[in-house]
């Protein structure tokens, strides 16, 4: 779990601000340097629409240029360490810029808002955040929840971490329970199984749930086993997204740490549910 480099793509809003607390606490917890990042859209993007010439429009696509400039070396400038904070503008397509920047520099997390919020958050998760997630090779922090007043106020006290037995399962519980390590917290782990009662035409043994919870405490255990971790499992059955956030919520998770590229089938099913986890969640989640 490299934390030594911690990229933040800002646009300066105050959920970008949140985001850069989160990561200024991970920073403080684990010795890291930190790269802001502002994407500037190329001419096209932003003045695409305008009926001006080509003089023109590079006349204020450089005071655009010059304006993010300022606001990017004034950007908490007095909150963050100068000497571990790099600060960069780039020209692009944001997604596709913020990947390439995270693997050329090889960082070990990208923290960004999902930009999704107000009462219809459940639904939203911004088009540039979503192309992260997807693409991106190493872990993503993001969520709804990144409002920090204070990097004082951020604590990471319990971890959540996800598992639905797939591919990914070592990885998402290796990384949750050494950043659990890092920070001194207590690590919790949670699974949703299928609920297959009512299905038609189908009969199932009426405690199909304990044999289900049993099969599941089985792997988990052996995960542990291999991976020398300790951590109490919490096991419910139902709708996947619904169940991770449930289950999260009471063993009262600061960040949920759940998996993107599992396996398909009955017990890997969190990639289909990571957008929906994500929007739903009441704590900050990373994807691994």
């Amino acid at each position: 779990m490299p934390l030594s480099h911690i990229l933040v793509p800002i646009d300066f809003s105050e959920r970008s601000t949140g985001a850069v607390r989160y990561a200024e606490a991970i920073m403080q917890r684990f010795d890291s340097r930190l790269t802001l990042v502002h994407v500037l859209p190329p001419p096209h993007y932003e003045f695409g629409a305008m009926e001006v010439g080509g003089s023109v429009l590079e006349e204020l696509f450089r005071n655009r240029s010059e304006q993010a400039q300022r606001e990017l070396d004034g950007f908490l400038a007095e909150e963050l360490p100068a000497g571990k904070t790099t600060r960069l503008l780039i020209e692009g397509d944001p997604a596709t810029k913020i990947v390439a920047l995270a693997h050329d520099e090889q960082a070990g997390l990208i923290v960004m808002p999902t930009h999704g919020y107000g009462p219809f958050r459940r639904f939203i998760l911004g088009s540039v955040t979503a192309k992260v997630l997807h693409d991106a090779d190493c872990p993503v922090w993001t969520g709804v929840h990144l409002e920090a007043e204070s990097v004082e106020e951020i604590q990471f006290r319990k971890i959540v971490a996800a598992l639905d037995l797939g591919q990914q399962s070592e990885r998402t519980l290796m990384w949750a329970s050494r950043f659990a390590q890092g920070v001194g917290a207590q690590l919790t782990l949670v699974h949703a199984t299928p609920n297959l009662e009512g299905q038609a035409g189908e009969y199932f043994d009426p405690d199909w749930r304990k044999h289900v919870e049993a099969q599941v405490r089985e792997q988990v255990d052996a995960l542990q086993q291999r991976l020398g971790t300790h951590a109490p499992l919490l096991v419910d059955s139902g709708d996947a997204s619904t169940v991770v956030c449930e289950l999260a919520q009471e063993a009262g998770a600061d960040l949920l740490v759940i998996g993107r590229g599992s396996a398909a089938g009955v017990f890997g099913r969190l990639r289909a549910n990571a957008y929906s986890i994500i929007r739903q969640s009441t704590c900050p989640v990373v994807s691994v």
